[in-house]
């Protein structure tokens, strides 16, 4: 396989991943009532892709226990964070 037909895959593997609902290990709550919207989401992606979110999830590491991370960003519209995230 090319470099370019590589990344090509790549690239739209993460995309596919963004729209997983069976294996996200993070919920990201935006948005202020009435206008809120939760995102589910991969730690590790987010973390290797925003130094903003690193910050953030380095204090809200997820437990052993199985229980998700969640963020909550109510200062970004949820329609911003969604393009942010992809």
């Amino acid at each position: 396989m090319d470099d370019n037909k590589f990344l090509q895959t790549l690239s739209q593997n993460l995309l596919d991943i963004l729209n997983d609902n069976e294996y996200y290990d993070v919920t990201i709550e935006v948005g202020d009532d009435p206008y809120v919207k939760i995102f589910r989401s991969h730690m590790v992606i987010l973390y290797y892709r925003s130094s903003y979110l690193r910050r953030i999830l380095s204090t809200n590491k997820r437990k052993d226990d199985n229980i998700l991370s969640h963020i909550k960003l109510p200062n970004i519209l949820p329609e911003t964070f969604q393009i942010i995230l992809r």
